[in-house]
């Protein structure tokens, strides 16, 4: 996949095209439970600078598959995070389930935005 042992953050970034912040957000710790929010999206080294192997940009790379689908967010990181830690990731890129498609999606946020604007008006 790469020829560089490890690749910085930018050059990563790049490679995925995912905005720097998202993978620095990916590989934090929650402040609620105190552990990470993806376990294993980089390597750190003592000064804590994040290094990413091939590994890394793997699993990099089905998380944002999981997430941002045809560039629209589908699950939360919470989600994705189970599915990847369940190692069903190779199922789910397979076949997804038959009601995830793009349109039934479209009308899910159409609602969810009508309903922030009825809650934004009743505040």
């Amino acid at each position: 996949m790469i020829k560089k042992k490890y690749l910085n953050i930018s050059e990563v970034s790049k490679m995925l095209n995912l905005q720097e912040h998202k993978i620095r957000y990916w590989d934090s710790i929650d402040p609620k439970t105190k552990k990470y929010r993806i376990e294993g999206i980089s390597t750190k080294s003592k000064g804590g600078t994040r290094y990413f192997n091939n590994d890394n940009i793997s699993k990099l790379e089905k998380l944002k598959q999981i997430l941002y689908d045809d560039n629209s967010q589908n699950y939360s990181i919470k989600l994705a995070n189970k599915i990847i830690s369940s190692n069903k990731v190779n199922n789910f890129n397979r076949k997804k389930p038959s009601f995830i498609n793009n349109e039934n999606l479209k009308k899910i946020d159409q609602i969810l935005n009508k309903m922030r604007l009825l809650l934004k008006n009743n505040d």
